[in-house]
């Protein structure tokens, strides 16, 4: 395994210039805070949610939903087997105390690249191009928060969650690059669980 030398002067800078923010809106550090820490419930719920409003016949935004969530799996085994490869330690156990604020207590595992924003990116770019646009965009927008809200509670460095961003991108042109042997299984569990409540009510009362 490669280890990571010091931060370079680029992650430095701008690491200390956005967590130099955090620590002074209680407001704005609990948004950061649950962004940075629950980004997979917060898609987790997205998800259900998206599924559930689409019309029956929406099959292939179903499919879009299944794709991206297969690109964000994609991009977290992407991470894992490069934070196997090189090891770069946390910024927190590198800067020394009283020159950070650290929002999140964390163990001091492999900080690159960021998983958060990996997985974040490969569920919006999974649904990127696709079919209800609305999907994509709060997918996307949630992956930008989540990737400043990684270095603003202190977790990560600026190069951390670019990593990230481009993991994350990369598993959802892949997934879709390869979809037409996914597309089979897709389409089946689409077909399964293709009902939301508004289908379910309509379907009981015309039996």
């Amino acid at each position: 395994m490669f280890r990571s030398a010091f931060p370079n002067p680029f992650d430095t800078t701008l690491y200390h210039l956005i967590n130099g923010l955090a620590g002074h809106n209680v407001l704005l550090d609990d948004v950061m805070i649950f962004f940075a820490k629950d980004a997979l419930e917060i898609y987790a719920v997205l998800f259900i949610v998206s599924w559930l409003v689409l019309p029956k016949q929406a099959l292939e935004s179903r499919h879009a939903l299944v794709m991206a969530g297969c690109a964000g799996i994609l991009a977290l085994v992407i991470n894992m087997i490069i934070s196997h490869i090189w090891f770069r330690p946390r910024p927190f156990t590198v800067f020394p105390q009283g020159t950070f604020t650290e929002l999140v207590p964390h163990s001091a595992d492999a900080s690159f690249p960021s998983d958060h924003t990996s997985g974040s990116f490969g569920f919006a770019a999974g649904s990127w191009g696709k079919q209800q646009k609305w999907i994509s965009h709060a997918f996307t927008v949630i992956a930008v928060v989540v990737m400043f809200a990684r270095v603003f509670v202190g977790v990560h460095y600026p190069t951390d969650v670019l990593a990230g961003l481009v993991v994350g991108v990369f598993s959802g042109r892949i997934i879709w690059r390869f979809s037409r042997w996914i597309h089979p299984l897709s389409m089946l569990i689409v077909r399964m669980f293709r009902l939301g409540p508004k289908e379910l009510f309509e379907e009981k009362h015309t039996k």
